[in-house]
């Protein structure tokens, strides 16, 4: 929603006052680094590359890795909602699904195991959250992936709640191979790239690397506090 700024200019004038010199108008260059060494973190590292280190940065942070395809991935998804102890299961909204095959477990098979599943809908409003903070289970999808760190990037938008990803007991991501690049740097400019070509900011990019955790006391770990107390990858080869 476009809004009214008031007394702009006369707040601008009053800091560049306050710092001593005139109000710069003109726009800021870039400055032109003769070292950008968050450039050269595993910089020419292939797809399968990065994938291994997602894998191993994974046995840091606690979370379960799975790396199959677009014909077992159906499978493999149940095999990990079946150890989770099945349903309630909250999902987005999201046609990427389908487009990998997933609309026979998530609408026949799961209701037939008794699972309930509830897909996001913007026109119910509340009921999405109390439908996340009831879930089992969480599944989404990551748009980029950082093999450096383990952390999977969400867009949120009215068919992807947030709440998907942090209320349920546990949680999956489904991560195409395609999506992983090296750190955040990479994320950064592939999402100023979107928001050049489309004019559109996502109305929340959430970070989120494996389940709920804390060391505030003593420096003790502690998985599982203020979230999702166990967390799954699951890597699609769409390459």
């Amino acid at each position: 929603m476009a809004g009214t700024i008031q007394n702009r200019e006369a707040f601008l004038n009053q800091i560049a006052t306050r710092l001593g010199r005139g109000r710069i108008s003109t726009p800021v260059k870039r400055p032109d680094w003769n070292f950008r060494p968050q450039d050269e973190v595993l910089k020419d590292a292939t797809q399968d590359q990065l994938l291994e280190v997602l894998k191993e940065q994974c046995k840091k942070i606690h979370t379960t890795i799975y790396t199959t395809d677009k014909s077992r991935l159906s499978s493999t998804l149940n095999e990990v909602v079946t150890n989770y102890g099945g349903g309630p299961i909250v999902t987005w909204k999201d046609e990427r699904f389908s487009q990998w095959g997933l609309d026979s477990l998530m609408k026949q098979e799961w209701p037939k195991q008794d699972f309930d599943v509830y897909e996001w809908d913007h026109l119910k409003g509340e009921e999405n959250i109390a439908k996340a903070e009831q879930a089992n289970v969480g599944i989404t999808i990551s748009e980029f992936t950082l093999a450096e760190s383990g952390t999977v990037v969400l867009f949120s938008d009215e068919n992807k709640g947030r709440t998907v990803s942090f209320l349920p007991a546990t949680y999956i991501a489904l991560i195409p191979k395609s999506s992983i690049v090296p750190r955040m740097t990479q994320a950064a400019q592939k999402m100023r790239d979107i928001h050049q070509k489309t004019g559109h900011v996502a109305s929340c990019i959430n970070f989120i690397t494996g389940p709920s955790n804390s060391a505030d006391i003593e420096l003790n770990l502690v998985v599982g506090v203020h979230g999702p107390v166990k967390a799954t990858y699951i890597v699609i080869n769409d390459l």
